[in-house]
Order: C-alpha cells, then structure tokens, then sequence
C-alpha cells in the first residue's frame, strides 16, 4: 500500500486485474469452465466460451453483463481442427489471445482391465491432446507477441492413481509434465505457462462418486475442510494465474483441494 496525495492507493490490486486482456476458456458451458470464464470476465478480460456440443450462451450471458465482451465458440476439442479454429476466432473476435484456459475434459469409469480401447482414445483425445493442440496453437501467437498465460487444469489424479478411471489418471498426470514441457521452453519468452489441481468439486465429473455413499463418505472425512469444494473455490486461482501478479511463476500446479494432499 502506498501514500499519494493524502490518499491510500491499492497498488497490488491493479496487478490482478485482467482489464483489456482477451481469454479463451474451454469447456465453460458449466461447471469449473463456467466459474473461470466468469471470474475472468470479473477481473476485467473479453471472454470467448466454449461447449463440445453447442455454443454456451447461458455463460455467455453472464459474462456479458458483466460489462466485457464475449463470443460464443463449439466443437468438440478432440479434433485438431477444431482447436486450431477456437484459437483462431477468438483472436478474430476479441482481437487477441492474451490467456488460455485448457479445462474442457471428460472421464470414462470402469475396472483397469475392463477398460476400453475406446474409451481410452476418447479420454486421452479430449483431455490431454487438445491440450497440447490448444497450447501449440495460442502459444504461437503469445510468443509473437512476447506475452501471454496458459492454465491448464490438471487433477489430484496428477498425482495420486486413482481408481476406475486409468485415461483419466494418464491423462491428467500428462497434463502436469506437458505443463513443465512448455513452461521450460517459455518462460524466458514471457509466456507464462502453469496448471490448477482441483480437488474433489461438485460438479457432473463426480457425480458418479457423489451418488455412492460410501465412496462419498470416505472422500469428505478426508477433506480436512469438511466439503467438496465448489466451481467458485478456482476463481482466485485462475484470476492469479491469468494476471500480472503470477509474472514469475512457471510451471507451476497449484492444488485447490481443501487440503485433501496434506492427508
């Protein structure tokens, strides 16, 4: 906090703001998607949404009033074509790719040895593919420029094995070293890029686990919060990772858990 002019002026703030910027947020129809897209919008960026089936107007809306500007994007993000034209329409539209955010992904549940060729393909696909696709794709353009932010959203199954879900758990674990990957090679070029590790959130991904009693009750007695976090629990995460204030953090994960790791 500094003194000018017998008033008190909150410099730190203003590195968090997003005011200006232009972020892409993909799988933001609901969810954890939908809760970034709006916290960035918050902070101050043009937001561009996604949905895999069809465009997200009702994120969209929220963004919008809000006060910044905001495109409407679909596809499903396992096709490599549709992750080089996400990119391209919001520069298009917004005017720029200041800030990615890789969070659209899917999960498949079944024992490791029943587990399907298919449904690993498709987990992989969405999940870790168009992650590199995507950051390939917006990372030209941010190098060009000499600036930009990448989040990638990992899982606590970066680290941990999990059970039932062996794409998910390759996957995710990918996403944390293709993390580093990047981060490596950018950072001295000012692109900053690092990842968030959610913990067990409330969302259509888990609603499997949430329906199980017992699976539910082993999963929060070992929050030392005491619930499942909720979408709005990334919102400062995301905004930090997005914005000035995390200008020398790289390749970092940061874990939003509730404290589930430190158990």
């Amino acid at each position: 906090m500094a003194k000018a002019g017998g008033r008190f002026v909150h410099l730190i703030l203003g590195s968090f703001s997003l005011k200006g910027k232009s972020a892409l947020v993909t799988g933001s129809s609901r969810g954890l998607g939908a809760a970034i897209a709006v916290a960035m919008a918050e902070a101050g960026a043009n937001v561009a949404v996604h949905g895999s089936n069809s465009a997200p107007t009702a994120t969209q809306q929220r963004v919008l009033a809000l006060g910044v500007r905001s495109i409407a994007l679909a596809g499903d993000v396992g096709d490599a074509a549709v992750c080089a034209r996400l990119v391209e329409d919001t520069i298009q539209q917004l005017g720029a790719i200041d800030i990615l955010v890789n969070n659209a992904g899917i999960i498949r549940r079944s024992p490791a040895a029943d587990h399907s060729e298919e449904d690993w393909k498709a987990v992989i696909d969405v999940d870790l593919t168009s992650v590199f696709r995507l950051t390939q794709h917006a990372g030209r353009h941010m190098l060009a420029r000499g600036s930009g932010k990448i989040i990638n959203i990992a899982s606590l199954l970066t680290f941990q094995g999990g059970i039932l879900v062996p794409s998910y758990v390759a996957a995710k674990g990918a996403v944390g070293q293709l993390t580093k990957a990047f981060a490596n090679e950018w950072a001295s070029k000012g692109v900053n890029v690092n990842a968030i590790a959610p913990g067990y959130m409330d969302t259509d991904n888990t609603e499997a686990l949430r329906n199980n009693p017992e699976r539910a009750r082993q999963i929060l007695e070992r929050i030392p919060a005491g619930r499942w976090g909720k979408p709005e629990d990334l919102a400062g995460a995301a905004v930090f990772l997005a914005s000035a204030a995390s200008n020398y953090v790289h390749g970092h994960i940061l874990v939003v858990d509730g404290g589930w790791l430190n158990r």
